[in-house]
């Protein structure tokens, strides 16, 4: 059977692929939303003076800022409608996954199955509607005060009709977002947030590699050290594209069984755990948590305006900075273990072993079982927390000393790549069953015919 169905996906070329119909449509789907989400970070929010914006960003580079415009693909930059991202839904995600874990009436809407699930999506959305209406306002008040030192000023028309404005435009531009990622995940190919947020990187990455060798052309770095950059990127890559197919299988043992007098069973098969299960999900989240009070921060303390606190928080929590990337690195590992336990239940699993008869050799079905795979999971996610750690934070010097652009970086490599491979193996999967569907009909056609 193995063996067939790796014939089968070898067989996979270009003339399967025109002739899965239901798969081009949802591909055509998923770049027309990923188009519609760029021509919306376009969109400048109303009374907002583009020239002053453009200089007063360009005065911040290198900070928080351009971090957090890396994510949104630029368009907190120009201050478009949707300069918040999808930022706002993956924190409110973060705090409604970390409260369904720790609160019981949560716990209990989390085992309901898809009831519980649409009634967590509904809180999220919840979370999500106030974050942005906070960060929102912060952004608002904050463009008000942008400059005001420098005899500058962002806003054409401060104050009450614009901050009530710029809540509702920002607010509505995420809510489409969210909205438009659902709809790629359900009509479309891939995890349509993670799309998203790839598709803003990605879109940058062009000018990311024009001001590297612009730097390397003007002498501002050397020739060697931009070949040295590019060794290393393409070095990363590959060692992403290794840790995310590495799996520790774990041999499952079927017995044998008598039906009349035929024997079924015996077979074996195996279990694979990834060493990294929780994907890209930990540096976005440890990301996410680490901007929503900068972005704010940023804003009221840039120009010295701010309390002390605040300029304080700026200064020790910029990017590269020591305080900063310890959090971040302790971010990355505490969600490693978070998310690998809410993706893959042990007790779930060897409950379903036991159930069909499945066994691990050497180790008793049922609770035995259960913490064996706990035991197995909890050490190879040491060595996915340490792999994502390593990505995200090895080249952060290059970004803090070098001043190489963040989209060289760990964070934006490990997203781009890891949602890559993502989709590329659901469309294989689509092109997969299109071919099994195909093999079924033709066998159908044959039999009536004999």
């Amino acid at each position: 059977m193995a063996s067939a169905a790796d014939n089968l996906a070898a067989s996979l070329s270009f003339s399967s692929f025109a002739k899965a119909t239901d798969l081009k449509k949802r591909l055509w789907f998923t770049l027309g939303a990923l188009v519609v989400f760029r021509l919306c970070s376009f969109v400048p929010l109303p009374g907002i003076d583009p020239v002053a914006l453009a200089q007063l960003f360009s005065q911040t580079a290198g900070g928080v800022m351009d971090f957090f415009n890396m994510f949104s693909g630029g368009a907190l930059e120009r201050m478009s409608i949707v300069a918040l991202g999808i930022m706002p839904y993956i924190t409110a995600s973060i705090v409604v996954q970390l409260m369904a874990s720790i609160y019981e009436p949560w716990k209990a809407l989390k085992k309901e199955g898809e009831a519980g699930r649409k009634k967590l999506n509904q809180y999220t959305r919840i979370g999500t509607v106030a974050l942005v209406i906070f960060q929102g306002y912060g952004i608002a008040v904050g463009l008000e005060n942008w400059g005001a030192s420098q005899g500058m000023s962002a806003v054409m028309e401060p104050g009450w009709f614009f901050r009530v404005t710029t809540v509702i435009t920002l607010l509505g531009g995420t809510m489409f977002l969210m909205w438009l990622g659902e709809q790629i995940t359900s009509r479309g190919v891939g995890n349509g947030i993670s799309l998203i947020i790839m598709a803003g990187i990605v879109a940058h990455l062009p000018i990311a590699i024009g001001q590297l060798f612009e730097q390397g052309r003007t002498g501002a770095i050397s020739g060697g050290l931009v070949v040295l950059i590019v060794v290393l990127a393409l070095a990363v890559v590959a060692f992403i594209c290794f840790m995310e197919r590495a799996q520790r299988r774990i041999l499952i043992q079927y017995p044998k069984r008598q039906v009349g007098n035929r024997m079924f069973g015996g077979e074996s098969s195996h279990l694979p755990l990834k060493i990294n299960t929780a994907g890209v999900i930990p540096p976005i989240f440890a990301s996410s948590l680490l901007l929503l009070p900068l972005t704010i921060a940023q804003f009221l303390g840039a120009e010295g305006s701010g309390p002390d606190w605040l300029l304080a928080v700026t200064t020790s929590l910029q990017h590269g900075a020591p305080l900063y990337m310890g959090l971040y690195a302790l971010g990355i590992v505490f969600f490693s273990f978070f998310y690998t336990a809410v993706v893959f239940n042990p007790e779930e699993t060897a409950e379903n072993l036991k159930k069909y008869g499945g066994f691990v050799p050497g180790i008793r079905p049922g609770e035995r079982t259960a913490d064996y795979l706990d035991y197995v999971l909890t050490r190879i996610t040491v060595v996915g927390a340490a792999y994502l750690a390593v990505i995200c934070l090895m080249p952060e010097f290059l970004i803090s000393e070098l001043a190489v652009p963040f989209y060289f970086g760990g964070t934006s490599l490990l997203i781009v790549v890891n949602v890559t491979m993502d989709t590329v193996a659901q469309i294989q999967g689509h092109m997969l069953a299109h071919q099994y569907e195909g093999l079924i009909r033709k066998s159908k056609l044959r039999g009536g015919r004999r």
